[in-house]
């Protein structure tokens, strides 16, 4: 069984994910820690849990969600995995800091990279990797069937949807990604990249971009 711890990092105020189950092993979903403050909370965490981390998932590269990419693949040895599509979000993760008056490390460059229908596996199990580009060019969601979770970094939020109006956004692109979304079972809990989780059944029910797409369908 899936569990999850969830954190609330960096002035943009990411979630970040440590995702785990009873063997231990985990993920981390976006590592948005920005300062030595919020490094060591995470690595509190993995700690106290007794969490061994196997692999860092990035749901895109925009810069708040990368921030702490090189704190975590330095600590734990451990990779990053991306579409490909996401590799120029990469490259300009420290300008577009920067242009926030924000100073991170370089996140290093992947060389790992995830497409749709992939599965992520850690100990007993593992999550489905969706692409959903709109909000970026190669944007993924991981969504666990048997747990009915989603991991939709800022594809979907609670009652909103991720914004279209950054270098690769697409809102049409978007529109057709969350189509496949509201396709999960209602009562599928979502975790979003930024605010609180949210179910799929509310969002059909409460989004007001969900309620326009599925109108158009």
């Amino acid at each position: 069984m899936i569990k999850l711890l969830k954190f609330l990092f960096n002035p943009i105020e990411v979630n970040t994910y440590l995702v785990y189950d009873e063997t231990g092993e985990c993920i981390i979903i976006d590592a948005g820690c920005f300062d030595e403050n919020e490094n060591k909370i995470l690595q509190k965490a993995i700690t106290d849990n007794n969490l061994k981390p196997k692999k860092l998932i990035c749901t895109h590269g925009h810069f708040d969600h990368v921030m702490g990419n090189h704190f975590v693949c330095e600590t734990y040895g451990i990779a990053a995995y991306i579409h490909k599509n996401e590799l120029s979000n990469f490259e300009r993760a420290i300008s577009n800091s920067s242009y926030f008056g924000l100073s991170i490390m370089p996140p290093p460059v992947p060389d790992h990279f995830v497409d749709d229908g992939d599965e992520i596996k850690f100990g007993n199990s593992s999550l489905k990797v969706i692409f959903t580009p709109g909000h970026t060019g190669g944007g993924i969601c991981l969504h666990s069937a048997a747990d009915e979770m989603l991991f939709c970094g800022d594809t979907l939020f609670a009652e909103s949807i991720g914004r279209t109006d950054l270098p690769g956004g697409n809102y049409d692109v978007l529109k057709d990604s969350i189509k496949k979304l509201i396709q999960l079972p209602e009562s599928t809990a979502v975790f979003c990249g930024h605010g609180p989780r949210t179910t799929i059944g509310h969002e059909k029910l409460a989004n007001p971009f969900v309620i326009e797409i599925m109108q158009q369908m």
